[in-house]
């Protein structure tokens, strides 16, 4: 049996901020009524946080609930933990209309770290980064550059964007444009 890897084996960048891609992660979507209390109950025993609010992300003992549309959370955990997690949702929403599915292998997750980070993220996404519009726990589905992503505001101020594993060289690669030193715009 081989050994999971990481898209990119935990490549990092270091410019006028660090891109990072953070190893294995995780991460489950999981679709139904997100006003329902079964489902509410499901994701606090699974992962410790409570049910989002739209375009945020909520943090619990273990894990995260990122709020993808109305009826879809994305849900990250440990990697080793993913499938225990699925189980303790699965468990939970008997009788519910809900799906929990293990899409760990299919996405890449990279960190943005420094007091560039916004500017590098904000040249490549079609979002307000600015501190006032974009804080700690806020979360958007958008695109960097050609391409499908969703990202989120750590309490440190770092970035943690989760892309397909299929174009994950592409996005560390406009990262690392972006965060060229001398590539500083200076705005945020």
């Amino acid at each position: 049996m081989s050994n999971a890897v990481s898209a990119l084996n935990s490549a990092s960048f270091e410019g006028f901020a660090t891109v990072t891609e953070t190893g294995l992660r995780g991460m489950i979507t999981l679709r139904g009524d997100l006003s329902s209390a079964k489902l509410k109950a499901a994701v606090k025993a699974a992962t410790g946080a409570a049910i989002p609010d739209v375009r945020r992300v909520t943090t619990g003992k273990d894990g995260m609930a990122a709020w993808m549309s109305p009826d879809e959370l994305l849900i990250l955990c440990d990697y080793a933990s993913v499938n225990d997690t699925i189980a303790t949702l699965t468990a939970k929403l008997t009788g519910e209309h809900a799906l929990a599915v293990n899409v760990s292998d299919a996405r890449a997750v990279f960190r943005i770290a420094g007091d560039g980070a916004r500017e590098v993220l904000a040249k490549l996404a079609p979002v307000d980064l600015s501190a006032g519009a974009f804080q700690a726990g806020d979360f958007r589905r958008s695109r960097i550059a050609q391409v499908a992503a969703a990202f989120w505001l750590n309490d440190d101020n770092s970035f943690e964007l989760v892309c397909f594993r299929s174009v994950a060289q592409y996005v560390f690669d406009v990262l690392k444009v972006s965060a060229q030193p001398g590539g500083e715009v200076g705005f945020l």
